[in-house]
Order: structure tokens, then C-alpha cells, then sequence
């Protein structure tokens, strides 16, 4: 389990605590609109990057006037020191720019910098900073010494940057970021305060809640698309996407993350404000080596997860399998085993209530695939349409 160094508290603690709907109490008013969950050290990363500036591209849900930063070493052997850290405001979408005179150093109790341990997250203290909803920030990382392999978020369908010779955290220009990178290191989550959002959603799952086939840096995963219809209905809920491309429910995997159940309570449970929880896992316990062809295993995980959200005052949504007839491995018995987990999602009266993606983007002429113009080619991931059939499927009146 990975230690959170909560060294920023001491201040936001005496705000309070603030009732969400669901029952469930937000410390201090937090509340998350980012977040991307830790899934791997990045390969031959022994030495961690020393003297890089790390520019990371985040996306909000919900805006707000205060913002802290979550930052991880959850897959790290030895400390992490961070030296400077900072969060702006980005001057335009898919740009190291920053808006002028939006640049904060972040602090971690009262310091610039500190030492994370391995397996641990820091979190930062609150910084006033006027976050706006729907729009892009920049969170910089300067890590001055050898660290260790680097905790990152592999699929993150979003451009980010870097520069490899010293510390330009507070830079404006964007300048000197002249390298690019497709994945987000370190960071794995952004909160607000004084936010309109009276809680957050989280969506647990995999490469298709992670954004697998969308458009890089268009933010067209199915969560970025329900965070759009919550801003247009003016329902304000922050979205925070806890997907990692081919986690499991039930194993672990190299690249993929620790299984949904290990990773639950710091990917999802103690997130800001957390009020309804979104299930979308399950195929690649069926798809991928080992198989799981025994759905009462999944569904076993299932229940698991209920309790412990609900323990914590969480509302859990059931997300029925999509359709992957014609990817690689398909065959009737694993079919056997999805039809039998989407039969439980839809009538074991288990979860709080249930979104049918499968319906959603299913082939009418062969149920057991996902509609042609959904398809990114592979048979498994929907393309940008796919998954803005599937956030458009989302009942709103169940978050």
C-alpha cells in the first residue's frame, strides 16, 4: 500500500469538513478535477532523470481558487527529491506556455522541496491559484538528483514536456521545453477548492477508460466526455479518470498496474471528494494470459469493490463489458464469460446502478461486436465516436 506524506494539511484542516450528497465528507472542501493513476516505473530508469524539468500536461474538470498537486513514487526503489515544483494555468490547449503571472511554486510544508520514499505520494500544500474548468494546467517537476526508476502514467493520449538540463519550473515562456513525451510522470492527481462541484466521480478501469484509440491531446476519452455534459447541464461534479491501459481486476501486470482491488483505496477512495465510483473492468481479466473464464471470480471482485466503497459512503455504478468479437483472442468461452459478468452487472441489483456501454456501442447486425464506425480497427477499442457514444450513455441523475 502506498504512503501519502500529507505534509500540506496543517492549514486546509482548518477549513472543516463539507458534506457532499452522497453522505460523504470532503476534508477542507477538496475537491479532485484531475487525476491519472500511477502504473509502472518507467523502463531502464535506474537512475531516475536527474536535472530534468518534467512539464506535465493535466486536464480540469471543474475549476476552482485554491489548487494542490498529488505526486508519486508509488513505483520507486529508493527517495525521490523534488526540488521545485510548480502549477500554472497553460496559455493555450497542447502548450508548455504559460499564462503570464499564473506560475506557483508549490510547497510541501512550507518547504520547496522534499524527499519522497519508495512506494509513497507527497502531497502539496494549497496554493491560490484561479484553476478554470474544462482548460489545461501545467504541472513542472525538477528532480536535481538520481532517484531511482520513475513513477508514470504510460497511455496518456496528451503531449507533454521536458528539458534535460536544469530547472525550469517556473519558466512562462515554455521555451525551453524542447523535448516532448506521450506519457505523465510523477504527478497522479490535481484538487481544488472553492470549487462550484459539490463532489467528485471517479472511473475505475482500463485501456478503454484510460483513452486507448482517442485523439491525442483532444481530451476525447468517455470520462472527458461526460465531464463536458455535466459543465453544459451545470451539474458540477469533478471527473477523475483512475484507467490504466490493460489493468486487471484480479492480476497484476508489468506494465499495467497493480490489479483493481490492490490499487482501489489509493486510486479511487481517498481521492477528493469522491461521491460515485464508475466500474469498467473486467476484459482483460477475460482477454488477456491467464484467461478467466470463471465469471463468479470477476463478479466476486466486483462485490469487493462495492464493500469497501460503500464503507466509505461511495455510490458504485456497474459498467457493462463492451463487445471485442474479431480482436485476436476471441473465442465462444471467453464470449460465454462476458455475457455472464454483463448478466450480473445488469440484474444481480448489486451496484447502485448500471451504465450498458455494451448496448451503447454494439453492433445491432452482431451484438457480439462493437458498430464499424466505433472501431478503431482492432475490434477491442472504440475509436473518438465509440467513446462519445459511451459517455453519452452515462445517466446523469445516477452520479
Amino acid at each position: 500500500m502506498r504512503r501519502l506524506l500529507a505534509v500540506g494539511m496543517a492549514a486546509a484542516a482548518t477549513i472543516g469538513l463539507v458534506a457532499t450528497s452522497s453522505g460523504a465528507q470532503t476534508p477542507g472542501g477538496w475537491i479532485g478535477t484531475w487525476a491519472a493513476s500511477p502504473a509502472s516505473g518507467v523502463p531502464n530508469t535506474e537512475d531516475g532523470y536527474p536535472n530534468f524539468s518534467i512539464r506535465n500536461i493535466v486536464h480540469t474538470s471543474v475549476g476552482g481558487g485554491t489548487v494542490r498537486v498529488r505526486l508519486s513514487n508509488a513505483f520507486g526503489t529508493k527517495p525521490l527529491q523534488f526540488g521545485q515544483v510548480t502549477v500554472a494555468v497553460a496559455a493555450e490547449p497542447n502548450s508548455p506556455r504559460a499564462v503570464p503571472g499564473t506560475v506557483r511554486t508549490l510547497k510541501f510544508g512550507g518547504s520547496q522541496t522534499i524527499t519522497v520514499p519508495p512506494g509513497a505520494e507527497a502531497l502539496t500544500d494549497a496554493a491560490i491559484l484561479r484553476v478554470p474548468e474544462d482548460s489545461d494546467l501545467l504541472v513542472t517537476t525538477y528532480v536535481p538528483t538520481p532517484s531511482g526508476p520513475v513513477t508514470y502514467h504510460p497511455a496518456a493520449t496528451q503531449t507533454s514536456f521536458f528539458n534535460r538540463t536544469g530547472n525550469f519550473t517556473t519558466d512562462e515562456s515554455g521555451t525551453p521545453y524542447n523535448e516532448r513525451t506521450n506519457v505523465w510522470h510523477y504527478v497522479s492527481g490535481v484538487d481544488v477548492q472553492g470549487s462550484p462541484a459539490n463532489g467528485a466521480v471517479v472511473t475505475l478501469g482500463d485501456s478503454i477508460t484510460d483513452g486507448v484509440g482517442s485523439t491525442v491531446g483532444a481530451n476525447r476519452r468517455w470520462p472527458d466526455v461526460l465531464a463536458d455534459r455535466l459543465k453544459a447541464s451545470q451539474r458540477r461534479l469533478g471527473v477523475l479518470n483512475a484507467g490504466i491501459s490493460g489493468n486487471r481486476l484480479l492480476l497484476d501486470g508489468t506494465a499495467f498496474g497493480r490489479n483493481a482491488l490492490a490499487r482501489l483505496d489509493e486510486d479511487v477512495l481517498s481521492l477528493g471528494g469522491v461521491r460515485t465510483l464508475i466500474v469498467l473492468e473486467g476484459i482483460n481479466d477475460i482477454q488477456q494470459t491467464p484467461h478467466q473464464t470463471d465469471p463468479e471470480q470477476i463478479t466476486n471482485a466486483y462485490k469487493q469493490i462495492i464493500a469497501q466503497a460503500k464503507a466509505r459512503g461511495i455510490r458504485v455504478i456497474g459498467g457493462t463489458i463492451t463487445p471485442f468479437k474479431g480482436w485476436r483472442v476471441w473465442n465462444e468461452t471467453l464470449e460465454a464469460t462476458r455475457q455472464a459478468v454483463n448478466t450480473f452487472i445488469r440484474t444481480s441489483g448489486a451496484f447502485d446502478g448500471v451504465i450498458d456501454f455494451d448496448a451503447a456501442i454494439r453492433d445491432a447486425a452482431d451484438p457480439l461486436r462493437m458498430k464499424p464506425e466505433f472501431d478503431t480497427g482492432d475490434h477491442l477499442h472504440p475509436n473518438d465516436a465509440g467513446l462519445k457514444a459511451m459517455g453519452e450513455a452515462v445517466p446523469l441523475a445516477l452520479l
